[in-house]
């Protein structure tokens, strides 16, 4: 696969919107994605976005959004090349101020009112309980590889869970159930001039249940807190999302089986990256801590 493409790729974006030249200037760079403002000969400007393989759908998730009235940047073009995907879209500026709960409820009952696409990936029971068990198949590719050693503590919380998956859950298609931003947090919801605001970064986006994207709204780094996270799903009822967003699921407090599937969810994702799409051992060390923190989190927050 050829390493970071961006030039390539905005050579053939440009072309392929009529325009030869753009000035390029950084907003956010990493190792597989980056986000770059590109200004025309004509001053107009345009976000040109930039991302490897397992994020090279964001275009087709994004104008599939558009069509069903989410509130989305327009899409101007796409291409994929080498397994990296480029895309041109509607420059939003800055927003006027960080989104609060109130922005972050209303994009979330906007989203999870959204018919289903069939086009997106599916996240239901029987895949939500595989969850621990592809974890500790990307474990074992780890350790082969000789890395991810002394980690007896990590295979035995995986089976633990494993164990209890089947049990825990259930209620996995409750409402809301459907589209999933899943990286759904203040930083994807863009508020502009008079309040109006749009949703950003879909490059994850499934079907699946919803509550996924409310527990991810206030973020991993803090432990997580059923109580708060009680208060933000009762808002969001009132605020007219899916009432059975309140109901109880895998025999836990909806809070609890969001926050605690959130984390499986963000364990297994953060494995594969080691194992497969970053695949840097010098990022271990980093990874492991994370996993670590997260599976004491889902066995708590799960009851296991």
């Amino acid at each position: 696969m050829t390493a970071n493409p961006s030039a390539e790729l905005l050579v053939h974006l440009l072309t392929e919107i009529g325009e030869t030249t753009a000035a390029r200037e950084e907003v956010r760079v990493w190792s597989m994605s980056g986000v770059e403002r590109v200004r025309m000969p004509d001053a107009s400007t345009l976000i040109f976005k930039y991302a490897k393989r397992p994020f090279e759908r964001e275009d087709k998730a994004l104008r599939l959004a558009a069509t069903l009235g989410v509130p989305v940047p327009l899409v101007h073009a796409s291409t994929v090349m080498h397994g990296w995907l480029g895309m041109l879209i509607e420059d939003l500026g800055q927003p006027v101020r960080e989104a609060d709960e109130r922005d972050g409820i209303t994009a979330a009952v906007s989203l999870h009112s959204t018919p289903a696409a069939r086009e997106l990936p599916v996240l239901n029971q029987e895949r939500l309980r595989a969850l621990p068990t592809r974890s500790l198949e990307h474990l074992e590719l780890l350790q082969k590889a000789g890395r991810w050693q002394d980690t007896g503590d990590v295979e035995d919380s995986l089976d633990k869970i494993a164990r209890a998956a089947t049990v825990r859950s259930a209620g996995a298609t409750i409402a809301p159930f459907g589209w999933v931003h899943s990286e759904f947090h203040h930083t994807s919801v863009h508020i502009s001039e008079h309040g109006a605001w749009r949703l950003l970064d879909f490059a994850r986006a499934f079907t699946g249940p919803g509550l996924i994207d409310l527990a991810s709204w206030h973020g991993t780094i803090d432990p997580p807190n059923p109580e708060r996270l009680r208060g933000f799903l009762e808002q969001y009822v009132a605020a007219g999302g899916a009432p059975e967003a309140l109901a109880p699921r895998g025999g836990l407090a909806a809070e609890n089986w969001a926050l605690g599937w959130h984390r499986m969810w963000a364990i297994e994702w953060f494995m594969e990256q080691a194992v497969r799409w970053v695949d840097d051992p010098a990022t271990d060390p980093a990874y492991l801590k994370v996993v670590r923190r997260h599976l004491a989190d889902v066995v708590d927050l799960l009851e296991i």
